[in-house]
């Protein structure tokens, strides 16, 4: 039985992640306007100010922000909880050569994590947030759907949350666009209305990735191969590194080979070597199953196998496919159609149309075999090395 929307006049408290940013100070205008009791809470997750961080110049949207609301605006540090429980495992799934998601963890371990529980211990019974999504709140347990406008739809990061902290969330922009939203900020004299969009983590800011990463992990160059064996290059260390990437390779002007841009299709990580075609279509970059772990479930499956779509990253269309569920959280996915750079460590998502049923992490993939006899043919095109 589906319960009824939270009542602003019994509803208690509800604390806006307040971040500075546009979405945000309309989240909180928009549950002001429908009659809720809204506090700010303003948290820092990154404490290395080096000048490509902009947290201190959010914190001043978002006190003005509040002020122009009339909104009280609280501040929390949870920087030591996000090295410990995000930041390390980004480095330690690069350093195995996969390509992580950190929002998907920084959304389950932090603004639904450490920040409810900080929310709760200010006296908040609900946790909003401008995240472009819609909630339900029904008696069997909360629904998570797709946002309105599917161009910034945000499901795909909140999948891991768990249900019991998403049962106390709210998303009052799941029904909004971009543009709606730009409009009714400016509407209401808020300075952030046209405040650029962030991009990428925090924690890099505007800075080269490889820069960054390279704080923290070490290099370990190795090879650069075509697909049949041929050494053209070296590259920095495989976790410097993602599937279907193509600039950064330093392979251009190539006699032995034609002008064409090349691309990541593989790691063998056992001879430490990068995989590189002519090709984003070339059948290496394409995959048709794949193996997922850690699955989390929002509205559990009722069998053991099922039909489904999925989504193997942010921003990519729906993929047909079916899923088998095996133990120890874990699944094997089959798609309809094979999809190109399907990357161990990114999120795979799964959808009953609008309806977000819960992920997990891509493990091995149906692409490279790397093997120690490998023939003077190159690599067969079956279950992967990639992956735990």
């Amino acid at each position: 039985m589906r319960a009824p929307a939270p009542d602003p006049r019994t509803a208690g408290t509800v604390i806006v992640g307040v971040s500075g940013g546009v979405d945000s100070a309309v989240a909180a205008l928009t549950l002001l306007e429908r009659g809720y009791e809204v506090q700010g809470l303003y948290m820092t997750n990154w404490d290395d100010d080096d000048g490509h961080c902009t947290a201190a110049a959010d914190f001043q949207d978002a006190r003005e922000v509040c002020r122009i609301l009339g909104i009280p605006l609280h501040r929390a540090n949870f920087a030591t909880e996000y090295r410990e429980r995000v930041f390390e495992h980004f480095l330690r799934s690069y350093s195995a050569g996969d390509t992580p998601n950190p929002d998907v963890l920084c959304n389950r371990e932090i603004k639904f994590g450490v920040c409810w529980e900080y929310a709760r211990r200010l006296g908040g019974a609900w946790l909003a947030t401008g995240h472009y999504a819609r909630i339900e709140h029904r008696d069997a347990g909360p629904r998570l759907s797709k946002a309105a406008d599917l161009a910034k739809d945000q499901s795909y990061f909140l999948h891991a949350v768990e249900p019991a902290a998403l049962a106390r969330a709210l998303f009052p922009l799941g029904d909004w666009t971009k543009a709606e939203v730009r409009r009714r900020a400016q509407a209401a004299g808020l300075p952030v209305h046209d405040k650029r969009d962030s991009t990428g983590i925090c924690f890099i800011g505007e800075r080269p990735f490889t820069e960054f990463l390279s704080r923290y992990l070490a290099r370990r160059p190795g090879p650069i191969e075509t697909e049949d064996g041929r050494v053209i290059g070296e590259h920095r260390g495989l976790s410097f590194y993602t599937l279907g990437q193509r600039s950064g390779l330093l392979l251009g002007g190539r006699r032995d080979a034609r002008a064409a841009p090349w691309y990541v299709a593989a790691k063998d990580r056992a001879r430490n070597a990068l995989i590189v075609v002519q090709s984003p279509d070339h059948p290496l970059l394409l995959t048709s199953s794949f193996e997922v772990f850690d699955l989390r479930w929002i509205a559990a499956p009722a069998g053991i196998e099922f039909d489904g779509a999925v989504k193997t990253r942010y921003r990519q269309a729906d993929l047909l496919c079916r899923v088998r569920l095996r133990a120890e959280r874990t699944a094997t996915v089959t798609l309809r159609a094979p999809a190109r750079a399907v990357t161990p460590g990114q999120y795979a998502v799964f959808y009953d149309g609008d309806l977000c049923l819960g992920g997990g992490v891509i493990g091995r993939r149906d692409g490279l075999q790397a093997t120690p006899e490998r023939s003077a043919s190159g690599y067969n095109a079956t279950f992967a090395a990639e992956g735990p």
